[in-house]
């Protein structure tokens, strides 16, 4: 997957991650306020199938949409992205960058790198 997703693609991938299966409407209605019309909703997941992040299934008179690619794989994917474009590659770089701009505690930075060290493969 080397696929970026616009801010609205990436609404909708947010919804149908969350609702796992689910019809134009009720993505719509997962939306926040000033709902988008619904023609603008289904083209964006037209796109979306285009770019393979999304397949569907008939449902009576419509179709229900699902993800093809997982918020893992997406997130993980848009992290190196983000690290290699404005870190060097250096995820050092970049946690440090973090925590000078966001002002994170220690306590925080402990229990990022717990879960580092847990999640290490041995």
């Amino acid at each position: 997957m080397s696929k970026q997703l616009t801010k609205a693609e990436e609404q909708i991938m947010q919804v149908l991650w969350e609702l796992k299966i689910a019809s134009v409407k009720e993505v719509i209605e997962q939306l926040p306020e000033t709902k988008p019309a619904y023609n603008t909703v289904s083209t964006i997941i037209r796109i979306l199938e285009t770019k393979e992040f999304v397949g569907h299934k008939p449902k009576g008179r419509g179709y229900e949409y699902y993800p093809l690619i997982e918020k893992s794989e997406y997130s993980n994917e848009s992290l190196h992205k983000l690290m290699n474009g404005y870190f060097g590659g250096s995820f050092k770089s970049m946690v440090s960058f973090f925590m000078k701009e966001n002002k994170m505690d220690i306590q925080e930075l402990e229990s990022i790198l717990k879960e580092i060290n847990k999640n290490k493969k041995p």
